[in-house]
């Protein structure tokens, strides 16, 4: 079973606090919640946690000074930043310290949980791939695949065959058989081991919002695009896209 994503929220103003502790809770997150920015430091400090989600404006400690104490414990938690519309140039700020994204109040409960789970992917692929980077030293080994079969050795073959090259790769085959263990081997059989191995599941993802997932967009580009976002093909950039 997999770990539980641990969330803290952190807002000064308790019905807020209330509202997205609970809606968080209710999907199933371990979520804890923090009043000001002091006691979700001390949280912070005592367990580890997969993201914060804190206001920007609060009395004493601020979001950003929030962002920028997290940072410094520790660079691998994710941050989110909720921010009025009459500040969003300071969300901006927050972003350039490190946050990984920000969100707009009132809270649109439905794109929280959007937003959550782009930290949740983001992780998922950062932990997999420093894994398998550990575990095989940087370059894997085809002869690790298990199968002995004529066909599982001829796809074994052409793994071999395809991983220097530059061609896109086609992977077929039924739910469950390995195809992602495929395109990991290709990934790391091939010069662009050290590159990030980036994962997309268009089939999870709105048409609406697939374009701007695969090619990033600019700010001001739409409704809504208040900061430049990279693109999947940007992020693969030096190594490999598998779009699922």
């Amino acid at each position: 079973m997999a770990d539980p994503f641990r969330i803290l929220v952190v807002d000064d103003e308790p019905a807020q606090l209330e509202l997205a502790g609970g809606f968080l809770k209710k999907r199933g997150f371990e979520t804890v919640l923090a009043e000001s920015g002091e006691k979700a430091l001390r949280s912070f400090r005592d367990q580890p946690f997969d993201l914060v989600l804190t206001d920007q404006k609060m009395a004493a400690m601020s979001g950003l000074e929030l962002v920028h104490a997290v940072r410094a414990l520790n660079p691998e938690t994710a941050v989110i930043v909720m921010t009025a519309y009459g500040t969003i140039e300071t969300a901006v700020s927050a972003i350039k310290a490190g946050a990984a994204d920000y969100l707009t109040k009132p809270l649109n409960l439905d794109e929280l949980l959007y937003r959550i789970e782009q930290v949740r992917e983001r992780r998922r692929l950062l932990t997999e791939n420093r894994e398998l980077r550990e575990a095989l030293q940087g370059r894997h080994r085809i002869e690790g695949i298990i199968g002995e079969s004529g066909q599982m050795l001829e796809v074994v073959s052409l793994v071999r065959r395809v991983a220097p090259s530059e061609a896109s790769v086609l992977i077929r085959g039924e739910s469950g058989t390995g195809k992602e263990i495929i395109a990991k081997a290709i990934h790391f059989a091939s010069p662009r081991a050290a590159g990030p191995l980036i994962r997309i599941n268009c089939a999870a993802l709105p048409e609406t919002l697939l374009e701007s997932e695969l090619f990033g967009h600019e700010k001001g580009a739409f409704t809504g695009a208040l900061a430049t976002r990279k693109g999947r093909f940007e992020l693969a950039d030096g190594g490999t896209l598998f779009l699922d």
